[in-house]
């Protein structure tokens, strides 16, 4: 058998470590191209009956988050998310404050302090013939 020379040695040492590197590098443009993310949440959530709120009441939702209102006028729904940041912004004396930035809406989800510059988005609210209570996100 011939001996190698230390040329042709470091020769298919190199080629060898490029195609293990190419074919390592292909495996994972593969895996990045096939990733499928998570399916995004439902738009919609049942909050509960009808009955579950009274007229004046005010419910955090926490799966959603939202705050929903009953007032004479209906339901209606307030995100409890930040539009600054994307924190929960959480319900202290007839004020939103959140606890990130400190910024703080009013009961209708106005700003009243910034750094929010937008106020909280306001969410749709149905309730179904059998009396259940739908928030749409």
């Amino acid at each position: 058998m011939p001996a190698i020379s230390r040329r042709d040695f470091l020769r298919i040492g190199t080629e060898s470590l490029l195609a293990l590197s190419g074919i390592l590098g292909l495996g994972v443009l593969i895996r990045y191209l096939s990733y499928q993310p998570e399916p995004p949440p439902p738009d919609q959530h049942i909050a509960g009956q009808e009955t579950d709120f009274p007229p004046g009441s005010r419910t955090v939702l926490s799966g959603i988050p939202a705050l929903l209102i009953h007032s004479t006028n209906g339901f209606q729904a307030i995100s409890l998310v930040c539009p600054h940041l994307g924190c929960t912004v959480q319900e202290k004396t007839g004020r939103l404050t959140c606890p990130c930035h400190g910024s703080q809406f009013d009961e209708d989800g106005l700003v009243t302090r910034r750094p929010a510059a937008q106020a909280l988005k306001t969410l749709g609210v149905e309730v179904s013939p059998d009396g259940a209570v739908i928030v749409y996100s």
